[in-house]
């Protein structure tokens, strides 16, 4: 194998939180200790979520496993072998140690527990392997440190399923180019149908690109969004900021070019997933109401509105007292009913359009932790914010694999999710949509993110 590949141990909580994390490390090889397939047959058998993840790790490393010899275990046997040679496919080596034959020396921890004896079985593997890179990935971080101080030059934490948590180093979801855009096109094919036109440009020009991702440049009427690309091109949909501009929903208009992207994206029914980030008061849930409102009563499109959000810890379970689960989660939803307010205030009478609204669009307060299971049809579906806490449930509820629901969430920083355990069907469109905008004079950082 090559010197370059770097040896990887894992910790068994490793598994545990991702049974299928042997194969994320792509060309370089991944080493079990024995005592994690110890540890995780002692959990296996346990009445908890977790015994699941147990069992799902021990069936895929048997799924590898399972033909090669004993000697080829020890040595490693190649992932591409046993998986097929796919592009996206691992093609290092998984190998088990026996960390129960190592020999107790001075300069190695005690045997006497299992987070020592994977430690052991680090440095071991260091040792014999002084040419390469071994690294140690545990998530427990006390077992980080011992390992650092018992002599292993590499311990990380496993991050190949964490996504960026700050939005600063986020892709912005559009593009901004210097000057005049066309000063940047060579070559260029143009399709009209419609009133919509498609440009194909060469892809040297923005070789690191998004779909759905917007183009604007410093003039004051190129505006633009990717719709498809290959190797070669780009196929980009003159949008034009005039246009961008002009969209509205349910009488809200937007106040620049910002807002008119954010605007658009949500009006897309070709777009499955909006994610809008921004401080309190910079209008998410104005625009998403606005939007959801007026594809639901005004075009058709859809039969109903849900706004769920995750309670607080205190209040996880939303409680068996009197009362139906939307009297129980109006409290919480309430930001959805100001915005209500806010769009019909100047009406002769406000609570009578919008009760009359509540009830034309179907608008529901769910509970996200009743979501899961639920199959929703032809809906629009507004995730409120606090979901920092439950990021896991995200990829549930929001990958459903029906047609024509779009969802809406909103102040999401992180998430950390195990993908391939959840068994999820892909969104057919997402939207990665991040903008800096203005709504009044006094505001000078406000950002938008839709994913």
């Amino acid at each position: 194998m090559s010197d370059e590949t770097i040896i990887y141990v894992l910790d068994t909580n490793i598994l545990l939180h991702e049974p299928f994390a042997f194969l994320s490390f792509k060309e370089h090889d991944v080493v079990v200790p024995m005592t994690v397939l110890e540890e995780l047959d002692s959990i296996k058998d346990r009445k908890k979520d977790v015994s699941r993840d147990a069992r799902v790790a021990i069936r895929a490393l048997e799924d590898v496993l399972a033909n090669s010899t004993p000697e080829q275990i020890i040595a490693g046997v190649p992932l591409a072998t046993s998986l097929g040679s796919q592009e996206q496919s691992p093609s290092g080596a998984l190998s088990i140690i026996n960390d129960y034959a190592l020999e107790q020396k001075a300069s190695t921890l005690s045997f006497n527990e299992n987070d020592n004896r994977i430690i052991n079985a680090a440095i071991n593997i260091q040792n014999h392997h002084s040419d390469r890179k071994v690294v140690l990935v545990t998530k427990d971080i006390n077992m980080r440190l011992k390992a650092k101080g018992a002599g292993m030059a590499h311990v990380e934490d496993y991050r190949t399923d964490q996504l960026i948590d700050d939005v600063r180093f986020l892709t912005k979801g559009y593009h901004q180019f210097d000057g005049d855009f066309w000063d940047n096109i060579k070559e260029c094919e143009s399709e009209s149908e419609g009133r919509n036109t498609t440009h194909y440009v060469k892809r040297d020009i923005l070789p690191a690109t998004y779909m759905n991702e917007y183009l604007l440049d410093d003039g004051e009427h190129f505006a633009g969004k990717i719709v498809g690309w290959d190797e070669e091109q780009l196929a980009i949909q003159d949008l034009s900021r005039e246009r961008l501009m002009a969209k509205q929903a349910w009488g809200i208009h937007p106040k620049n070019i910002y807002q008119g992207m954010a605007m658009d994206a949500l009006l897309d029914p070709t777009i499955d997933l909006v994610i809008l980030t921004g401080p309190a008061g910079c209008g998410k849930t104005l625009l998403a109401l606005a939007a959801a409102l007026e594809q639901v009563i005004e075009r058709g499109l859809y039969d109903k509105v849900i706004v769920t959000r995750s309670t607080p810890e205190i209040a996880e379970l939303i409680g068996f007292l009197p009362g139906t689960e939307e009297e129980k989660m109006a409290p919480w939803l309430a930001a959805i009913t100001d915005s209500l307010e806010v769009l019909h205030k100047q009406d002769e009478s406000m609570s009578g359009s919008m009760n009359y609204i509540m009830e034309k669009a179907n608008i529901q307060f769910k509970s996200v932790n009743f979501m899961r299971g639920r199959s929703i049809q032809n809906a629009i579906v507004i995730l409120q914010p606090r979901i920092t806490n439950n990021l896991k449930f995200l990829p549930l509820y929001f990958s459903w694999p029906v047609e024509k629901v779009k969802r809406i969430s909103k102040k999401v920083d992180c998430f950390n999710y195990s993908k391939q355990s959840c068994n999820i069907k892909p969104l057919l469109n997402i939207c990665n949509l991040q903008e800096e905008y203005n709504t009044k004079s006094s505001n000078d950082s406000i950002f938008w993110e839709a994913a």
